[in-house]
């Protein structure tokens, strides 16, 4: 998002403070009002109305690229969701702690390379399948979001939006894996924890459960691998075309998909577009009511002291968690570039890329907020049966898991 000349007061947050709050709140208060995709549109629409309405008095230019940005999002997101949906991993394995740790690494490898949205929707239907006799799987997907939907993919800038936007700010390509040993740091402790969680969850399970797990095995199958050639495509055209062709592509490659992968694939996955309608909706309000907030932060943020790469690390990441991490990433970049720092790499030194980006990558996991590919695994969790925490639940599984791993990482590679 370009930097806007208008600044607005500070009363302008409400809007996305309000759509917070909806987010967190109303599946509680009102389950029923809230389970409907037309409903949240409502409440997005309501919100949005007053923020576009000053843009458009006084900066229509902002109100152009946030629908711009927006568009872009939903497109890279729709495609790599309808795409991976083509792809069936079928079979059923025992979902011993071990298998399931495995899972997670693998998705997370998978994630630099094929997109956090794009591992995350080939993983999770298997995982979820594999893990269908068990009763205790809700800590299983809540570290899914972790691994594969966040942390994972901070290697390329295909693997994460904001580094994606990094690159085309000038970061050179092959730059992101210089945050190899953050990825491989964080990936090793919370898989450990994982693993260590899922043993004492294991042991809780009835004989009976484990039994039906360890009789209702099957070896693992793909079916719907043209799809992975159609994913294959996405990745080079969002790293090798520039806007509108690179869209003009997603959607070419999603359209092929939808109308070519046979029916009973997309019923083995049981694929719906809910999930994805579901981010559509939500991520529409969030774009549009930030707008005021970004704003405020990228005239102000000099004003927050931010100057070290541990307060880049944290900032960003806290507020990647809030604000979604793609804009934060921008805002924080734009923020170390007037602070005449050294321009080791698009106008900043790297120890502080680094920390943005490391920042806004990994604490897109705070909150189902703070990445699109989130919301997505929690929906289609959901559509299967398990009951998933809401905002506020989330954030307490992930504060007590993430933030020690983080202050970690932060006396590991940010205090020198």
């Amino acid at each position: 998002m370009e930097q806007s000349a208008f600044v607005p007061s500070l009363i302008w947050v409400n809007p996305f403070a309000c759509l917070l709050l909806s987010i967190a709140i109303l599946p509680l208060a009102a389950p029923g009002f809230w389970e409907s995709n037309l409903r949240k549109l409502l409440v997005s629409a309501v919100l949005i109305a007053p923020v576009i309405g000053l843009y458009l008095a006084h900066d229509p230019v902002a109100v152009a690229h946030t629908a711009r940005d927006y568009l872009s999002f939903i497109i890279l997101l729709g495609s790599l969701f309808v795409t991976s949906g083509g792809v069936a991993v079928r079979g059923d394995l025992e979902a011993r702690p071990w298998v399931n740790t495995t899972f997670l690494a693998v998705g997370g490898l998978f994630a630099s390379f094929i997109g956090t949205t794009g591992a995350s929707m080939l993983f999770i239907r298997p995982l979820l399948h594999t893990n269908a006799e068990r009763r205790y799987v809700v800590h299983t997907v809540v570290f899914f979001i972790f691994l594969v939907s966040n942390i994972g993919g901070c290697l390329t800038p295909l693997g994460d939006p904001p580094l994606f936007l990094g690159y085309l700010a000038g970061v050179p390509f092959w730059w992101t894996f210089r945050l190899t040993p953050m990825w491989m740091l964080t990936m090793a402790v919370v898989l450990v924890i994982y693993f260590i969680w899922d043993t004492m969850m294991h042991r809780k399970e009835s004989p009976g459960s484990l039994a039906r797990d360890a009789t209702k095995t099957l070896p693992l199958t793909v079916a719907g691998k043209a799809n992975l050639l159609l994913l294959g495509g996405i990745v080079a055209a969002t790293a090798l075309l520039s806007a509108p062709w690179r869209e003009f592509a997603m959607v070419t490659f999603a359209g092929v998909s939808w109308f070519r992968t046979p029916a009973h694939v997309h019923r083995i996955n049981h694929f719906t577009l809910h999930p994805i309608v579901e981010v559509a909706v939500v991520f529409l309000g969030i774009f549009f009511t930030m707008v005021p907030a970004l704003t405020l932060l990228r005239v102000r943020g000099a004003e927050l002291g931010v100057r070290h790469a541990w307060q880049y690390f944290w900032a960003t990441g806290i507020l990647s968690a809030l604000l979604d991490n793609a804009p934060t990433y921008l805002a924080f970049l734009a923020v170390g570039q007037g602070q005449n720092l050294t321009p080791e790499v698009a106008g900043v030194p790297h120890a502080i890329l680094k920390a943005i980006s490391a920042g806004a990558v990994f604490m897109g996991g705070l909150t189902y907020i703070g990445n699109g590919p989130n919301f997505m695994v929690r929906s289609i969790a959901e559509s299967r049966g398990i009951k998933m925490p809401s905002f506020g639940g989330y954030m307490l599984y992930s504060g007590a898991i993430l933030i020690p791993v983080f202050i970690i990482v932060t006396l590991v590679f940010f205090t020198a």
